[in-house]
């Protein structure tokens, strides 16, 4: 899923340099106090002692007036040694007029928004309930807007975005992730002028020769509960197709607002069935390639989209967002996080696999700027990924933790195991006949990658899961001549020491460039504080610390008379003109580095290159002109072949 908001007339966005992900709730700390993500209690996970295989969504949806009213069966198995009653969750203002339980009338009670109903006898381990519940009522909309009546272009919509507790708001279910039915039929009835899209197969569409029609929609796969949705409205309907093999093909179906529709969004549309075969390169077969994918447009309380399986609900159109939602279809519907304490395993993956989509289709310098903008986001994540407060919806989704900083655990896992290994076990966890089409754990995913890996990983996920922070790393160097030809390297790397972990553990790439050929080895940093010597042939002309940039980290170089910075553009705001100063470090006074000073704008479009070359070591300005521009807030960054650093100017005219 990804959220956008727009506060005090500005649209922030996640990602600070590229259209990537759609701010996700950059102002977490602001919003979790706010009434809009304020509940009662959270009961969860649902009812422990059923196991539900069934749900059946029968319903009649109007917007004049607007009203749901629906029977919804649910087929589940005691999951306990015995039971007298259950409990589904359902909003206490849904009137619930009626429950058969195995045909017959049952005895119901709806309170703090859990529907008991007593059941007519003792039912032991094993032993399958049907329900029939019988409700009407106007869903109150809660988090994203579970369930929301709107309009588009003087026309109605209605949708859903239940992720993570709103589907309880709008339908009777076991509200937990980790509870997924075995399938689902979605039955939707609505106004003739309107289409009206579900998850899974169209069997069908029903002329109820009154001016309604109804759209059975059929979902054969396994689906958590808040994947199923709707989305109702006179859409334009754009197929496109995938062609997983030289005889079979499996339908894109696009439901656009009508006025939405035009070229740049169709070349866009037209780019899923590559995005999939991307993705399916490298993780398997599309999950859900006997039924559909596609997009449903819909207006949610924010500006956002959801990875509603087999379907994506779309707030907004790029490439990020769509590759994004896409990328859910494996990591997130297919296998889903067992509860949210570790949603990162859906939205890290995904927000990851945005720059996965990047390198395939523009190379590994496409993938490296991505990464190194969710690297900006997740420096400023505060707390574990594994979310320690799962009642408030803010910290479930918090855009710097759960999205950008869950991306980078998986780019520094890549490091640590090296890219094939990395994918084959993207491609084990992905296809693991214990977790398809199942739930799982961030432990679940460790192990897999243990196992393909063949390494123990035990410390880099307590640190970079369940621990906070990233390292704060200094390197020193000196160098011994040996012989005509052989060199020794001291390195010193030092941690500043955090909370938890007290210090990271990594292996850390180190490049050593001398006169005969540049020499890359990896150390492994298990002590805040240690020492180590790397013997090399040829004079050590320079050091770069983990040169690919796989740790989250910050790095100072001790050794060295100036630092790596930069500073605040002056004036600021400005009016066309103003200057950029920054700092090149180094070991060597009249060492050079690589230098490229980049400009944004706030949607993480590149403006212009203002500097690329060659640069010494020391202070240097550079002036930007901004004459050509519309008053705004735009990005600058500065980086060399170690270091990156971005900040923020205001243009004024």
């Amino acid at each position: 899923m990804i959220i956008r908001f727009f506060l005090s007339g500005i649209l922030f966005t996640g990602s600070l340099f590229s259209q990537d992900m759609n701010w996700r709730i950059a102002e977490q700390e602001k919003l979790a106090n706010e009434k809009l993500f304020s509940s009662s209690k959270i009961n969860y996970p649902g009812d422990s002692k059923i196991n539900v295989t069934y749900y059946k969504l029968d319903l009649e949806i109007t917007s004049n007036p607007n009203h749901l009213t629906g029977i919804v069966t649910v087929n589940a198995i005691v999951d306990t040694v015995s039971i007298t009653s259950l409990f589904l969750d359902l909003r206490d203002n849904m009137n619930v007029y009626s429950v058969l339980l195995n045909g017959n009338s049952a005895t119901l009670n709806h309170i703090n928004n859990i529907l008991t109903v007593d059941l007519d006898r003792v039912y032991n381990q094993n032993e399958m309930i049907n329900l029939n519940i019988y409700y009407d009522g106007v869903p109150v909309t809660s988090g994203f807007a579970s369930f929301k009546f709107g309009t588009h272009d003087g026309h109605p919509i209605i949708s859903s975005l239940s992720e993570p507790y709103g589907a309880r708001d709008w339908w009777p279910c076991k509200d937990s992730p980790a509870d997924k039915a075995d399938s689902a039929d979605i039955w939707l009835t609505v106004d003739q002028s309107m289409i009206a899209v579900s998850n899974g197969s169209l069997q069908g569409i029903l002329n109820n020769g009154n001016g309604t029609h109804t759209y059975k929609w059929k979902e054969k796969y396994p689906i958590a509960q808040y994947l199923i949705s709707v989305a109702i409205t006179n859409y334009y309907q754009y197929n496109t197709y995938y062609n997983y093999s030289p005889t079979n093909s499996m339908i894109i179906t696009h439901y656009v607002y009508p006025e939405n529709f035009n070229s740049n969004l169709q070349s866009l549309l037209d780019e899923t069935a590559p995005m999939i075969e991307v993705y399916s390169d490298k993780f398997g077969e599309y999950p859900f390639i006997d039924e559909k994918y596609g997009h449903a447009e819909f207006t949610g309380m924010f500006a956002g989209s959801m990875e509603h399986q087999t379907c994506s609900s779309m707030g907004f159109w790029n490439q990020d967002v769509v590759s994004h939602e896409l990328a859910h279809q494996w990591f997130g519907d297919k296998i889903t996080c067992k509860d949210w304490h570790h949603i990162w395993l859906n939205e890290g993956f995904a927000t990851y696999l945005e720059a996965v989509y990047l390198e395939a289709i523009n190379g590994r310098t496409a993938y490296d700027n991505k990464i190194n903008s969710e690297m900006i986001n997740a420096r400023n994540a505060h707390g574990s990924i594994y979310v320690q407060d799962i009642d408030n919806i803010a910290e479930i989704f918090n855009g710097n933790r759960s999205y950008s900083k869950g991306a980078v655990v998986l780019h520094m896992l890549r490091g640590v195991v090296g890219s094939e290994v990395f994918f084959d076990i993207m491609n084990a966890y992905a296809n693991d006949s214990l977790l398809v089409y199942g739930a799982a754990t961030t432990e679940d995913f460790q192990a897999v990658a243990e196992s393909v890996s063949g390494m123990d990983l035990d410390y880099f996920f307590q640190e970079w899961i369940y621990g906070e922070n990233y390292p704060a790393y200094t390197a020193t160097w000196d160098k011994n001549k040996l012989t005509d030809t052989e060199y020794e390297v001291d390195l010193k790397i030092s941690q500043v020491l955090n909370s938890n972990p007290r210090y990271f553990t990594m292996p850390i790439q180190i490049e050593i460039n001398n006169s005969i050929s540049n020499t890359t080895v990896t150390v492994f940093n298990d002590q805040p504080v240690q020492d180590f010597i790397i013997t090399v042939r040829g004079e050590p002309k320079s050091l770069i610390f983990d040169p690919n940039n796989y740790i989250l980290k910050t790095l100072s170089n001790a050794s060295s008379p100036s630092v790596f910075d930069l500073d605040q553009n002056y004036p600021n705001p400005f009016n066309s003109i103003t200057k950029i100063k920054f700092n090149i470090g180094g070991t060597e006074p009249d060492a050079t580095h690589h230098v490229l000073i980049k400009i944004y704008d706030i949607n993480g479009n590149e403006i212009v290159t203002l500097v690329n070359k060659d640069m010494k070591t020391g202070k240097h300005t550079v002036e930007f002109d901004g004459s050509d521009l519309s008053s705004g807030v735009y990005l600058y960054t500065l980086q060399s072949e170690s270091n990156f650093k971005a900040k923020k100017m205001v243009l004024i005219k």
